[in-house]
């Protein structure tokens, strides 16, 4: 049997209470608890020594941070996206790689519906016009849109996107979704397939909730926007890569889309003078969507526990399966 207390776990950044009690109890843990990065130097003389990775998504693993790490055996990252992991060169070395899907589901599913909500009705403008002040001078804020009646359009109908369309129909509205295939169970969900055109030119809000990809990067360019009604709203809750930054800025500027929200953005973070923050329909929050202490306690937990599986040689909670 493995003594997995012999074995060495080093984490690229400050765990969670929870992730840090299971993996100090079982393993040799190195963990930088002060926060912020671990010094380079410090690191890397980690990585040396490391049988398992515990990343928090702060780093890049790819050939260079691997070759650094002979002895590897897993890596979990406490994240549901993993595309700054190099799959196939962890895979060519026989090292397993986890991630945390399913658990946060819920929390990005309502933070979703929150910035539809938003898009529709401009809480984060609403907040801003009375803490300026110009509530007070009586000066309008304008009118929203109601959502009873309107198409939402999912681009990427899986566990996050099926998680909001009771959310959405619980408001009245429609659903329509594009995936790369069809989902068997559309009546039961209360849905319908549509082509991406098709979605693009009759949805009033579109949500997008596809993973990154080769073929999902800047799918959202100035001839998707250009497709859109002058009248929709634009979410996303995936990543900033999927969407073209400068083509929505455009959009939103020229008035072909009414509103954006948006979680994720690319670059991330978003610099403070950005072009995108000095437009007036746009809400953009900073990657929030799994940040409840709910989620990113079970977050940290299967990330814990696809350590302890792969350090024993076991098949891991949530692995990610290499691509062929």
């Amino acid at each position: 049997m493995t003594d997995l207390k012999k074995m060495t776990v080093a984490a690229s950044g400050k765990l969670r209470q929870v992730a840090y009690d299971i993996l100090n109890e079982n393993t040799k843990l190195l963990s930088w608890q002060q926060g912020g990065r671990v010094p380079a130097e410090q690191f890397d003389a980690w990585l040396a020594e490391a049988e398992g990775l515990y990343s928090i998504g702060n780093i890049k693993v790819d050939e260079a941070l691997l070759a650094k790490a002979p002895k590897l055996k897993v890596i979990a990252q406490a994240s549901v996206g993993y595309d700054n992991i190099d799959i196939a060169a962890c895979t060519a070395r026989g090292i397993a790689v986890g991630n945390t899907p399913g658990v946060l589901v819920d929390a990005v599913a309502d933070l979703a519906y929150g910035l539809i909500l938003d898009s529709a009705r401009s809480i984060a403008r609403g907040w801003q016009h009375v803490e300026s002040g110009k509530w007070g001078e009586h000066k309008g804020l304008g009118f929203g849109v109601d959502l009873a009646g309107k198409i939402l359009g999912i681009v990427g109908l899986g566990d996050i996107g099926s998680a909001v369309v009771p959310r959405a129909q619980a408001s009245k509205m429609q659903v329509i979704y594009h995936n790369r295939h069809q989902r068997a169970d559309e009546a039961e969900l209360g849905v319908r397939y549509a082509s991406f055109d098709e979605l693009l030119q009759t949805s009033d809000f579109v949500l997008v909730t596809v993973n990154l990809s080769s073929a999902t990067a800047g799918m959202f360019n100035s001839e998707a926007f250009t497709k859109m009604k002058p009248t929709a709203r634009f979410v996303n809750i995936s990543r900033g890569q999927v969407v073209d930054t400068m083509a929505l800025h455009d959009a939103l500027r020229d008035g072909q889309i009414a509103y954006a929200a948006i979680d994720v953005v690319e670059p991330e973070p978003l610099p403070g003078d950005h072009p995108l923050l000095t437009l007036p329909n746009i809400t953009v929050t900073p990657h929030i969507a799994a940040s409840t202490v709910e989620t990113r306690d079970a977050m940290a937990k299967l990330a814990a526990a696809n350590i302890l599986a792969g350090l024993a040689g076991e098949p891991l909670p949530a692995q990610v399966k290499p691509k062929d």
